[in-house]
């Protein structure tokens, strides 16, 4: 490997760690990525209860993200519309119509208590340096919900991509209770816009989900969607109805936009259609019924991994232990420590030792002094007088000596002893103190005003060839040898939706299937054309009728046709010196060859039936029908003619009793 390839290799893995890590790609602690836990960060140094431009929100973050004030403001704002850190004031734009924010130097912001209850702890949280060095930034927030869960996230990194959709935030506080508990849980995403959701495939997180809008079809001749599927917004929704219609594939006179805070699309239905007429092509063929596919990729421990649902949920509970017994440690060290100098303080002043340090020349001696008057106390206090202690001791002033409150200190000692008392207790009861902190916080207005929003069912996808309407005339023009529904004129061969696909066989046995055409050539003499679904070809038999060119003998075989690839062009007869005699789709037929006359012929007429010949693949090769040539085939149905199925066959509306002459495959 060159020099050259070496440092390729080396500096893509590098730039495609840095994207995964740094941008794209959530860390599980906390469920944020890089440009999101920046802002929140800036929101935290800013945060003094006021709202804040949003352009001095962007300004200030750009000392922490290295990509640009437009990356910033628009995940901003994305962060804001969650409802779940950031309150706003001002036009944030509209998740349900797609309108966007206006410019941030008109909009504000601030953290809403919720998000300091959540994340903020800058004792607990690591930091390190920015990207110029000069500033401290979190390496992730000590977070006690699982984040990325209740907001989602959708990210594409180099080689890899995240999809995670939102869920409900109080159904998420029920999982973690469930899971602190040991019980089991089932958690379904919840969107903002609503929509009904068919989560049968959902795999914990790692399958995919069926959104569709929520239609109200009360009134026959009008349907109003009144919620709409994940991602999909106001506009989107309507471009896709109107493309809808403008290709055929549902029939509307109009459709209006009434959407304010809620979703009201009406759609009036044109004259002779109905409700029911149209709803499963509305699913089928706009954006009414959305497929979204999940690949629930996080960070965990400086690595890309898929956790399902239920994984990063106990992942949260786990943490939520974690950062509340640390947090305890951390307040019963405070605690200790403020007992601790709340004792030595009340000794120094009742027990007068200030005034051991008169006679004393040096610091040494002072401090000597001071330290030697605690030791009749050591029993009171849990650690030995340090230097530190002693300069804090020696700089009360004389009149807080002079004013000490004894009563005031007893009070606080008494208060501290109390609260330690209880810490000592959650710390030996950490899962119900964990408990506890989910059921407080299921009280906070951020859960008690977000209701679940869609609604779960069951459904199947709408299948688009099912859902269209086989509205489109496929003609045949013989004279030309064009087929499909563009056609003027010629023959209709049967009526077709654009998502169909047809059979065509041609005159010399050549065979293919294609989507139903606005206008092929298929040339002159085409011998078959019907659709090619797979009911109708596994019903379907063909029975060849095949020359070999030379000795004129005739060959039959009879198939199905069942298995193809699409416009590929495939045979019927064999290669070689062969010839398509007649084709015919009866389902049993009698045949009658009447054979030339000449020299030594004895047998002028023969006569068999379809029946009699197996149906075998359709790349097998055909049964000598015939040892001499033939001069007249006769083929006759035992049925009435008029029963048979329009357009399923070659001879369908000709007389069965015609004779076909000598090579009279050709449908004259």
């Amino acid at each position: 490997m060159s020099h050259a390839e070496s440092m390729f290799k080396e500096n893509y893995l590098e730039y495609a760690s840095y994207v995964i890590r740094e941008r794209a790609i959530p860390d599980i602690a906390d469920g944020l990525k890089p440009v999101q836990r920046r802002i929140l960060h800036s929101l935290f140094e800013m945060d003094d209860g006021k709202f804040h431009k949003v352009a001095n929100v962007v300004g200030h973050c750009m000392k922490y993200h290295p990509h640009g004030d437009a990356s910033i403001g628009d995940a901003l704002v994305n962060l804001a519309n969650s409802n779940l850190f950031i309150d706003r004031q001002g036009n944030f734009g509209n998740v349900l119509t797609g309108d966007p924010a206006a410019a941030s130097r008109y909009i504000e912001c601030r953290l809403l208590a919720f998000a300091k209850k959540i994340l903020y702890n800058p004792k607990l949280t690591t930091f390190t340096d920015s990207y110029d060095g000069r500033n401290k930034e979190p390496v992730a927030f000590p977070a006690k919900l699982p984040v990325v869960v209740v907001q989602g996230t959708e990210g594409i990194a180099v080689g890899m991509s995240t999809k995670i959709l939102p869920h409900n935030i109080k159904e998420v506080i029920d999982a973690m209770e469930a899971s602190l508990k040991g019980e089991s849980f089932s958690l379904y995403p919840d969107f903002v816009s609503g929509g009904i959701i068919d989560v049968s495939a959902y795999d914990d997180g790692r399958g995919k989900i069926l959104a569709r809008a929520k239609l109200n079809t009360k009134d026959s001749k009008k349907i109003v969607i009144e919620e709409l599927p994940f991602s999909i917004t106001t506009e989107r929704m309507i471009k896709s109805v109107e493309d809808a219609a403008r290709k055929g594939k549902i029939k509307i006179s109009s459709i209006n936009d009434y959407t304010t805070d809620s979703v009201n699309i009406e759609i009036t239905l044109a004259r002779n259609t109905y409700t029911e007429d149209v709803v499963d092509a509305l699913y089928a063929f706009t954006a009414c019924e959305q497929s979204i596919s999940i690949n629930p990729l996080v960070i965990v421990e400086n690595m890309p991994r898929v956790m399902s649902i239920t994984e990063i949920v106990q992942y949260g509970a786990t943490s939520l232990v974690d950062i509340l017994k640390r947090e305890l440690e951390q307040e019963r060290g405070e605690l200790t420590e403020a007992l601790f100098n709340r004792t030595i303080e009340r000794i120094f002043i009742e027990e007068r030792i200030y005034k051991r340090i008169e006679e004393e020349k040096t610091s040494q001696g002072v401090s000597e002094a001071v330290k030697s008057g605690f030791e009749p106390f050591l029993n009171r206090l849990n650690r030995l007088v340090s230097d530190d202690d002693v300069d804090r001791l020696l700089k009360i002033p004389i009149r807080r000596i002079s004013l000490f409150d004894i009563k005031k200190n007893q009070d606080e000692i008494r208060a501290i002893n109390g609260r330690l008392k209880e810490i000592r207790y959650h710390l030996n009861h950490l899962t119900q103190y964990a408990l506890d902190f989910l059921k407080e916080l299921k009280s906070d207005p951020v859960v008690t005003s977000s209701p679940r929003r869609s609604t779960i069912g069951s459904f199947e996808k709408v299948d688009v060839r099912e859902a269209a309407q086989r509205n489109l005339s496929v003609k045949y023009d013989a004279s030309t040898g064009y087929l499909g529904y563009e056609v003027k004129k010629g023959v209709e061969q049967l009526m077709v939706s654009p998502f169909d696909r047809l059979l065509v066989i041609q005159k010399d046995g050549a065979y293919y299937v294609c989507d139903a055409p606005a206008k092929l050539f298929v040339g002159k003499q085409m011998r078959y054309c019907g659709l090619a679904d797979k009911d109708v070809l596994e019903k379907t038999v063909f029975t060849v009728i095949y020359q070999e060119t030379s000795l004129k003998y005739l060959f039959i075989k009879r198939c199905r046709i069942t298995q193809y690839i699409i416009n590929k062009t495939y045979s019927l007869i064999p290669e070689g010196k062969f010839k398509l005699y007649t084709l015919s789709t009866f389902d049993d037929a009698r045949i009658t060859i009447q054979y030339k006359k000449g020299k030594g012929y004895k047998t002028l007429e023969d006569r068999t039936y379809f029946s009699r010949f197996l149906v075998k693949g359709v790349k097998a090769n055909g049964v000598r029908l015939t040892t001499k040539e033939a001069q007249t085939l006769r083929i006759k149905h035992e049925k009435d003619p008029q029963s048979l199925e329009e357009g399923n066959d070659l001879f369908a509306g000709i007389d069965p009793y015609d004779e076909i002459e000598d090579g009279g495959g050709d449908d004259e």
